[in-house]
């Protein structure tokens, strides 16, 4: 059994939610040294999140920031945190109910995700930055 942490940047995005399987892919080349494993991936912010949904039709990630931004508004008169803006405090109670972590299996090199599945970064923040995500990988690597 083997067990190997990477940090990885991802680069600034405006709200929404982006598409970020690619690059996290692109991070992670140690991925093909392993014939069954197990990915986990957590983001260090409290302003953002990850989840796993449709990756083919980006009007399913503008839906969701529809959704979302209806769900969770900006600028409601019971919200007390709002010292860091009107995006913030909408931002920390989104995170919250998608999560900041999601596990994916790894099989013979590669992830184990859906036809239609990709990884979404939740981007809860009009101006969050970079994001940091640390990646677990445990699992049993390929036979030398």
């Amino acid at each position: 059994m083997s067990c190997e942490q990477t940090e990885i940047i991802l680069k600034p995005r405006n709200r929404g939610f982006h598409l970020i399987t690619d690059e996290v892919v692109r991070a992670l080349p140690q991925l093909a040294d392993y014939s069954a494993a197990i990915l986990h991936l957590f983001i260090q912010h409290t302003s953002a999140s990850l989840t796993i949904n449709e990756n083919a039709d980006p009007t399913v990630r503008a839906d969701f920031s529809s959704h979302f931004d209806r769900f969770v508004p900006e600028k409601a008169p019971y919200y007390r945190h709002t010292l860091e803006g009107s995006d913030d405090m909408p931002a920390h109670i989104k995170s919250s109910l998608l999560g900041v972590s999601i596990s994916i299996p790894v099989t013979d090199g590669h992830l184990a995700l859906g036809t239609w599945q990709g990884i979404y970064l939740g981007e809860h923040r009009d101006f969050g930055g970079q994001r940091r995500l640390i990646a677990t990988l445990m699992g049993e690597r390929m036979p030398s």
